[in-house]
């Protein structure tokens, strides 16, 4: 919610009531389509794995295994190619959000002044940095059990970002 905001703010135009309207309009037809994207990705990564995996009775605890396993499975290398780029795709759009609105917190909301290039370098640092040291202290074990306590975090944390949000713009 604070990124879309920060997006439409960011956008050059003069201020009348035509061009707000028309940045606002440009703004929901990216956030339609980076949503929708976001959704049909992760979507298909489900609808495979359930075909797949769940007709056959196969319990998948990694993902290293459900790529090997996709490919032998279903008879092709390029299904776990498929499989992987989409996971690809949509950690890159995880990360890129979580960058982005971690910039716009700093700007916004902290006022910081700080050159734009060093503070997206020191807002990926703080995304990368943590995820890069779990990884090299555990190896490949520890990256699936980082990616369950990521997502459980990710549970616990969105109510506090949702429901201040709802609450603020409802209308009364």
């Amino acid at each position: 919610f604070y990124l879309h905001s920060g997006l439409v703010q960011s956008r050059k135009f003069a201020y009348n009531i035509r061009n707000l309207r028309q940045a606002f309009k440009f703004n929901v037809i990216d956030t339609v389509i980076s949503l929708n994207f976001a959704f049909f990705v992760n979507a298909s990564i489900l609808i495979v794995a359930a075909a797949v995996f769940y007709t056959r009775g196969i319990v998948v605890e990694e993902l290293q295994d459900a790529y090997t396993l996709l490919g032998s499975l279903m008879g092709t290398r390029v299904a776990s190619i498929m499989f992987g780029l989409g996971l690809f795709c949509a950690g890159q759009s995880s990360t890129l959000t979580g960058t982005m609105a971690g910039q716009i917190v700093m700007e916004g909301f902290l006022d910081l002044q700080i050159a734009p290039w060093l503070r997206r370098l020191g807002t990926r640092i703080v995304a990368i940095v943590p995820a890069v040291i779990v990884i090299l202290a555990t190896g490949e074990s520890g990256t699936y059990k980082l990616l369950i306590f990521s997502q459980v975090v990710l549970s616990l944390a969105l109510p506090f970002a949702v429901i201040p949000v709802v609450r603020f713009t409802a209308s009364a």
